[in-house]
């Protein structure tokens, strides 16, 4: 039982950032002109520049002593050959099982589920031809036009930030809306325009009792109802993704129309199973197939590549730098395509619910800062809402900087525009501005003495703000899952440095609980009830106003 602090390298980091945590980023470049070569990864679809943190050679080398005292590398191969690492739940991770075609990482132990994947990638090709060349057809013989998916957390989020990225590469052929909110207001809203008879619903829950997803559905049900839809037609509109094909049928779903996943694949890394399904149908399956091989591309990279030029790895290593050893409390994502505006919350999730715990794998209660908050939105967006906040607050926000070389639009003026501002925060939150590069400018400008005096504190910005820039050739299929799994590998990684469970969401079960035991305690007296003052004096309060 070795906790990470009491490692060698470890120890050496934290002395290492005592010593260094003054040292200037934009002197590192004015010492070595070559640093931008020794500190960046050309991947054949992206860029990763990493040169804008706030290390040195000596920094890397103790970063990568790090990685190898964690045996990254064994955990790797446990990864990609089915080894149950998610011990809380005794379960291997698969997600990247289901991106490996060719089942080229697949052990004799995992054939069964190889096979399995694979035929259910036949099954949504086949239902993905059949939908999108109407030979499936709704119960009035009517071609299919709108696809609502339902679902929550992983079952959503994925699939939405993907067709979202994507939609360039859509026919519009398929319209996809998406539904997760319990709040009724969303799904009556997406309803409203939409007609039964041209309607597919996707209702997609891993355990398939997720309450959310599952009022939803219920919702969806009495929608085609309503419409005169008997419950044998019903069939042609609704079907189900689920590990629990008992619980789909109990519902409701015909057994044919039920699409598997797997115990092994966390939902916040499913997108790629047949919860992946809207992608599917939005841009064909051949483009889905590409999103595969991207990601694919990536796992490959991640698995052959040398530890210090194996990018996923020095991703989670500079984070665990900059968070656990230099102490930053959180992280921006920062896209700069419009395409991407929903990755932001899709990384959010992604890596807080994997690695925000507090323990290690022994139980214990863990004594150094883990994974920090992820936030952000559009570049451009942020440039003029919170970025006020990375350049001049006391708090150092290291941010992610994501754009592409290549735009789709046909205003390339305008993606110099876009790129320009992308290069130019990242320089600026580096370099800063000091007190007296202030006062030499405004004094150049004519302002008065006093003036200058009054204000210069005040446009000062201190800058060493760290920064990743990660630069695809263009936002494509391929590119799309490759960044996708970058990340995903980034979050594996950083959860083994710092001695966590990733693949578990304990708290995220908590909430859930509680929140059906306090629904079923809305219809009863609460005065004998064992909930705080608080909670049963809220309940009191939106029983008593609510609108009967």
């Amino acid at each position: 039982m070795t906790n990470r602090t009491s490692l060698p390298s470890w120890q050496a980091l934290q002395k290492h950032a005592l010593l260094n945590k003054d040292k200037k980023i934009n002197a590192l470049f004015n010492e070595d002109a070559n640093r931008f070569n020794e500190f960046s990864i050309e991947l054949p679809m992206m860029l990763l520049d990493f040169s804008k943190n706030l290390i040195s050679k000596d920094t890397f080398e103790k970063l990568i002593d790090l990685a190898n005292e964690c045996d990254i590398a064994t955990w790797r191969n446990k990864l990609f050959t089915g080894a149950a690492i998610n011990q809380t739940e005794n379960r291997p991770v698969l997600h990247t099982a289901l991106r490996d075609l060719n089942s080229r990482f697949s052990n004799e132990h995992d054939k069964n589920v190889a096979n399995e994947i694979r035929d259910s990638l036949v099954k949504m090709e086949t239902f993905t031809n059949q939908v999108r060349n109407a030979t499936w057809k709704g119960h009035t013989g009517k071609a299919i036009i709108d696809v609502v998916n339902i679902g929550v957390g992983g079952s959503n989020l994925g699939p939405q930030m993907a067709t979202q990225a994507l939609k360039n590469y859509s026919d519009d052929q398929i319209k996809v809306h998406y539904v997760s909110n319990v709040d009724a207001s969303q799904i009556t809203d997406i309803l409203a325009p939409l007609h039964p008879e041209t309607t597919l619903f996707i209702i997609s829950s891993k355990t398939f009792t997720t309450n959310e997803t599952m009022t939803n559905a219920n919702i969806a049900l009495a929608w085609l109802r309503q419409e005169n839809i008997k419950d044998c037609q019903i069939k042609q509109h609704v079907v189900a993704v689920t590990a629990n094909k008992s619980n789909a049928c109990k519902f409701g779903i015909a057994e044919e129309n039920i699409f598997d996943m797997w115990d092994g694949v966390g939902g916040r890394f499913s997108l790629w199973s047949a919860i992946g399904l809207p992608i599917a149908l939005y841009l064909g399956f051949d483009r889905f197939k590409e999103l595969l091989e991207g990601a694919f591309e990536l796992d490959e990279h991640f698995y052959h590549a040398p530890i210090e030029k194996n990018a996923p790895i020095i991703l989670a290593l500079i984070s665990v730098w900059n968070c656990t050893f230099l102490g930053a409390k959180s992280q921006a994502i920062l896209p700069y395509d419009q395409p991407l505006h929903m990755l932001s919350a899709y990384l959010q999730q992604a890596e807080m619910e994997s690695n925000g715990k507090s323990v290690n794998w022994y139980g214990e209660r863990i004594n150094y800062p883990t994974v920090p908050s992820i936030w952000g939105t559009l570049g451009i967006n942020g440039q003029h809402a919170f970025y006020q906040y990375l350049h001049q607050s006391n708090n150092v926000v290291p941010a992610d900087f994501i754009g592409s070389v290549n735009s789709h639009g046909c205003h390339d003026k305008s993606h110099d525009i876009l790129l320009s501002n992308l290069f130019a925060q990242t320089r600026a939150l580096m370099v800063g501005r000091s007190e007296e590069e202030v006062r030499q400018e405004m004094s150049e400008c004519g302002h008065e003495q006093s003036y200058i005096n009054y204000v210069a504190a005040h446009k000062v910005h201190q800058g060493n703000r760290p920064t990743n820039t990660i630069l695809l050739n263009v936002i494509s299929p391929r590119t799309i899952g490759s960044l996708i799994a970058l990340y995903e590998h980034k979050i594996f990684v950083q959860g083994i440095i710092l001695q966590i469970f990733s693949f578990d969401q304990w708290g995220v079960e908590m909430g859930k609980g509680l929140a059906a035991s306090i629904e079923k305690s809305l219809s009863k007296d609460l005065t004998e009830s064992n909930f705080d003052s608080s909670t049963k004096a809220l309940m009191n309060y939106y029983q008593s106003r609510k609108a009967q």
